[in-house]
Parts: C-alpha cells; structure tokens; sequence
C-alpha cells in the first residue's frame, strides 16, 4: 500500500488489521482517510497472502462518524450546488461501505470504544463485530437532522430486526455492549485488552477453509435476503461447481480417500 496518513495496515498469521488513525478525532472520516481505507480494502482482497480482515479504530475509540469539518463545508457551499455536491460525496462514501461489505474475505470488526453514525455503519458493514467492554455504538443520524447513510438502514435490520432498528435509528439511542450483544447488534464481547487478540484468533478460525469456497459462501450468504429459494439453489449449485475445480477440494478428497485406503 502507498504511503498513508490515517490508515494503517498490518498483518499476522494471514489477517490484516487495518486501522483507522486519527485518534485525536476518535477516528472521524474525511475524505482522504476514506479514499485510503477504499485503497487498503482493495489492496487486501486482492493479496493472496491475506485471508482475513479485522477493521479497527486507534486510540479510544472505533469511530466517531463523519468528520464536521466537512458538513461546515458542506453548509457553506452556494445553495445550488448543495445538492449536487452531497450526491458525489454519498458515492464516496457508498464506495467506502462497498468496499468493507463487498471483499471476499470475511471481515471482523473490532470495535475498541465508540461507534457513532457513519463509524457504526461501517462496523455494520463487516460480516461480524466483536466489541470491547464499555463501547458505545450509536446511529446518531438523527441528531444532525440526517439519515443513516452507510448501509446502517441495510445492515442493522438484518441484525436485529425491523422494528427494533427503526428504534436505535429514530431514537439515536446509545447502545452499550451488553445490550448490543443480547439484541444481535455485535456477536462477541471482549475485555479491552484482550479485544484484539481475540479478534484475531475469531478471524484465524474463520478462515482455515477453503478462499474459493469461503469467498463464493460469502456472496450468496450477503444475497439471501433479497433472493428466493430458487434463486439461492441456483447461485450454490454454480458456486459448487467451481469449488470442484479448486486444488483445495482435490487435495482433502485425495487426503481423505488416502487415509480411509489404509
């Protein structure tokens, strides 16, 4: 990855920690750390050496939503254009929030303190949350006189059902991590200092299959709402299809089969 300044990447055992890095904003995104979080994910779905993603926030906390420094811009743009201009900035940030939902590999988010508007969503974007004791997650939309634009009208109805997200989302409740985890908000609590630990040993786990086939469960999984019956038979037996060609799938039968010859 190009040099950048407000995201980091690392990598262990096959998992990237990518991380948000402007902790003396809570990690608040503008548009360069936007553009350098787009690059990082497309960076790790394309390395074949990485199998997992955990997303992360420096400092205190996972992240504070949208930076202000752009709704001042945006309130100061001649009233013409502010339409056009919030049109533009919303594919950027959909860009974002594709990016994190869109990879093939299964992401992890480690929320390590609070996860407000846009920096819910984008935690919500990933396939699974674990969060730290003591975070607060709020969709803090509404405070601003706004929606929930990235993904959270999407993802958090999914998780925790309609009703109770038209709650979280009406109200901007903040959510504590007990109460996030008994509603289905975020699937594992961890102590902060254990947090990222686990995650990483959550996303080792995760990814000991098959990439084909774990990419290819991925993309049917994300559809499985929208799709009918038919519909998800017919994406599996094609999926299937190609993991028959895979060397993955060659290799366990032929260790199968080698071992039940003895």
């Amino acid at each position: 990855m190009s040099a950048a300044e407000f995201i980091t990447v690392s990598n262990k055992n096959g998992i990237a920690t990518i991380t948000l890095n402007r902790p003396d904003l809570r990690n608040a995104i503008n548009d360069q750390m936007r553009a350098e979080l787009i690059e990082a994910f497309n960076e790790a779905g394309a390395d074949k050496e990485v199998r997992g993603i955990i997303l992360t926030g420096a400092g205190k906390g996972f992240c504070s939503g949208g930076d202000i420094g752009g709704m001042r811009a945006r309130l100061d743009a001649p009233a013409g254009e502010v339409a056009f201009n919030g049109w533009k900035r919303q594919q950027s940030t959909h860009r974002g929030v594709a990016a994190i939902h869109g990879i093939s590999k299964p992401v992890i988010a480690a929320v390590n303190g609070a996860a407000f508007g846009l920096g819910l969503d984008m935690a919500l974007a990933c396939d699974f949350i674990i969060a730290a004791e003591g975070a607060k997650m709020s969709m803090s939309f509404v405070k601003r006189g706004l929606v929930s634009d990235g993904g959270g009208m999407y993802f958090l109805p999914r998780r925790v059902g309609l009703a109770k997200a038209k709650e979280l989302i009406l109200t901007a409740k903040v959510v504590e991590t007990e109460e996030a985890l008994r509603i289905g908000m975020i699937d594992r609590v961890a102590t902060p200092e254990a947090l990222l630990e686990q995650a990483q040993a959550w996303a080792e786990e995760l990814t000991i299959g098959s990439p084909a086939a774990i990419a290819l469960t991925k993309e049917i999984i994300d559809r499985t709402f929208e799709s009918t019956d038919e519909q998800v038979f017919s994406m599996g037996r094609k999926a299937q299809a190609i993991c028959y060609t895979t060397a993955e799938h060659r290799k366990s039968v032929e260790d199968f089969l080698n071992k039940t010859s003895k």
